[in-house]
């Protein structure tokens, strides 16, 4: 079986499928001649539907992939410059959630979005960990105080100069300056043998991070949590991430306590231009 086919009558030869495949595996012999896979295309195609998505006229189908995967785009929905720097910088870091538990349906399509985020070669091997119990969420965030309490007996200049006294102080004293009191925790891990693990996970959650206030939701970067689970044998095993797999990344989710009413100001770019 040929690795796709190609609508004859609506094929109009352009080579824009050729020109788009990543891996070079689609040829035209001639400006007349339909699209051919390359003798090596079963073998070397990631799967990516670059060719099946570029296709202006309908014609191409993959034959690895299933027809009704691919919808078209509803030019309605994109954004314009102006709307997408607003969507950009509405986005607000949450750190005062409500008390109020995330619907599993609700986390699940979070993470299901966050699986088109770009991967190396298509490879797709970001695999996720939901925690979603705030009462699990708590007893993980123990074991991260714990690690700073040694931190800070330890003198580690990392605890001074994140003042981690004062967020051990404050955990002992029943406020959350770790996991925000967050209902619930996701994690992307990946293969530890996989060079690019970190680079797909980090892309996976950030788009994870973007796609939470339409579902009503908000995130924040658990860099605490990281910082643990790194070095804190306790934490590592409480989390329990498959053997071979390491985590790259951890995002807290729940509802916003609160609404942001203002966007906020960044320092300008600093840009080395080359021409």
């Amino acid at each position: 079986m040929s690795l796709f086919a190609i609508d004859e009558k609506k094929c109009k030869r352009d080579g824009i499928c050729v020109a788009e495949c990543p891996l070079k595996i689609i040829e035209m012999k001639d400006a007349k001649s339909t699209p051919t896979p390359t003798v090596d295309a079963a073998e070397r195609c990631i799967k990516c539907g670059h060719c099946v998505a570029v296709c202006p006229h309908g014609a191409f189908t993959h034959t690895m992939m299933k027809t009704g995967d691919f919808p078209p785009m509803k030019k309605e929905f994109a954004l314009s410059p102006e709307q997408a720097e607003h969507f950009l910088r509405s986005r607000r870091s949450i750190r005062t959630y409500l008390d109020k538990p995330i619907e599993r349906e609700k986390l699940q399509k979070l993470i299901e979005i966050a699986r088109y985020a770009p991967t190396g070669s298509n490879g797709q091997l970001v695999s996720w960990l939901a925690i979603n119990s705030r009462a699990e969420v708590a007893k993980l965030t123990g074991m991260v105080a714990d690690l700073m309490r040694e931190m800070v007996k330890a003198k580690n200049p990392f605890a001074i100069s994140y003042r981690l006294d004062r967020t051990v102080t404050a955990w002992e004293n029943g406020t959350d300056l770790i996991s925000r009191g967050a209902p619930a925790l996701v994690v992307a891990h990946g293969p530890k043998e996989y060079g690019l693990a970190q680079v797909d996970c980090t892309s996976a959650l950030a788009y994870l991070n973007l796609a939470a206030p339409a579902l009503g939701l908000g995130s924040c970067w658990a860099g605490f949590f990281m910082l643990a689970y790194l070095q804190w044998k306790p934490l590592q095993q409480a989390l329990a991430i498959p053997e071979g797999h390491v985590a790259q990344g951890i995002m807290m989710v729940g509802y916003p306590k609160y609404k942001y009413h203002r966007l906020v100001p960044r320092n300008q770019p600093k840009i080395e231009w080359r021409t």
